[in-house]
């Protein structure tokens, strides 16, 4: 049986950070990984160039029931550490929009470097490794793996959340935790397509495949971005953004042309041209096929000179006073992430370590905090595993 100071459980993102930062302080580190290939949410994000962070990343760009646990982790690594590691590397990036930063070439570039730093500071990566189980003993742990054992005195749980199982993802990390008496707030799928009832799909049949960019709001909370019309539903980023708040039999509201005054703007199309058709006016402003449908829907299919205002009004509220009650979400099938998870008043916002279990540390994703589209996952994955990485 191998002895180690620490023993990472998964090579993703968070788990790969904290092995090099740990490696970096003289710790003998070993990192499982169940998966044949280390950091394989990093090699398919962002269109395989890797959304690594954002230029904005800030605690109120995350979402926890309790919103205060990342700013000390969120402080002590800031994106601008990360980026300069990146430099150092010699990879190169842009700025796509929002403070989104890619990779120029492939996101296997964020991934070598990560594997390239835990070789420097001597961490071992053991692939498609599981640990069948765990022991609190004296002094750290005992792990049961599928090809032998191991022991440790520090523990960190870098396994993610549950989304995208055909990645492997699983909910072994909230079993870890709750072996270990920590609470773990509800989890649900985030960053994630939207879905209609069947009434609703086969209205909006024509459309799937339309793109608009639209300001997407669910109580208080809104987001300007591009949106798609799916077979299935709603996506976009937008959408995945919105998908973060909704719940279940909330309403959501979309406008498509939150810039324009609509009303405005067709009463002008009506005076200067009344024989054009409503959805020819709509659509100088949006896709031809969304207006056909607006139009159609709100029967208004005739010449503007024979509508009214009130029917140029029922135009304007299709177009930018749309609500709508999806009647699900894609699930985990196809969310970024994963919301909720260990809770965060169970752990120490600056080590990560679980406060009443010494030695046990949860990092990225199985912790409660879920972060925007855009690259702030990836930054709260660098800031938690170089936090535990410092303590392990």
């Amino acid at each position: 049986m191998q002895t180690f100071d620490v023993v990472v459980i998964g090579a993703g993102a968070a788990g790969m950070m904290c092995a090099v930062e740990a490696g970096k302080r003289g710790r003998s580190v070993l990192v499982v990984e169940h998966a044949a290939s280390p950091g394989e949410k990093i090699r398919i994000s962002g269109g395989g160039r890797c959304n690594f962070t954002n230029l904005h990343s800030s605690p109120k760009n995350f979402l926890s029931q309790n919103p205060h646990f990342c700013i000390s982790a969120l402080a002590r690594y800031t994106q601008r550490d990360f980026i300069a590691m990146v430099e150092r590397h010699g990879i190169d990036w842009h700025e796509k929009t929002l403070g989104q930063l890619f990779c120029d070439g492939s996101a296997r570039q964020i991934i070598d470097m990560l594997v390239g730093e835990m070789q420097r500071f001597g961490a071992e990566l053991r692939l498609s490794t599981r640990v069948e189980s765990i022991e609190k003993i004296d002094g750290g742990f005992a792990l049961a793996l599928n090809d032998g054992a191991a022991r440790t005195k520090s523990l960190v749980v870098a396994s993610g959340g549950k989304s995208i199982p055909k990645m492997g993802a699983t909910g072994f990390g909230y079993d870890v935790a709750a072996q270990f008496g920590l609470r773990i707030v509800e989890t649900r799928p985030a960053l994630v397509p939207l879905t209609f009832d069947q009434n609703t799909l086969a209205r909006l049949a024509p459309l799937s495949g339309v793109a608009v960019d639209a300001v997407v709001s669910c109580g208080k909370t809104k987001f300007a971005e591009a949106m798609l019309f799916t077979h299935r539903g709603i996506s976009g980023p937008a959408i995945l953004q919105i998908s973060s708040y909704w719940r279940e039999s909330d309403e959501i509201g979309i406008s498509m042309l939150p810039e324009t005054d609509v009303f405005a703007a067709l009463r002008k199309a009506r005076a200067e041209n009344g024989k054009q058709a409503a959805q020819t006016a709509l659509a100088a402003f949006l896709p031809k096929k969304l207006a056909q449908t607006i139009a159609e829907q709100a029967n208004a299919a005739g010449n503007l000179a024979d509508l009214s205002d009130k029917a140029l009004r029922k135009l304007e509220a299709a177009v930018n006073g749309w609500r709508v009650k999806p009647a699900g979400s894609e699930g985990y099938r196809t969310a970024e992430v994963t919301l909720g998870g260990v809770d965060t008043r169970d752990l120490d916002s600056r080590t990560m370590e679980a406060n009443s279990v010494p030695g046990l540390y949860f990092i990225g994703e199985v912790v409660d905090v879920t972060g925007w589209l855009g690259g702030y996952n990836f930054q709260w994955a660098w800031s938690s595993g170089w936090c535990a990485g410092q303590a392990a």
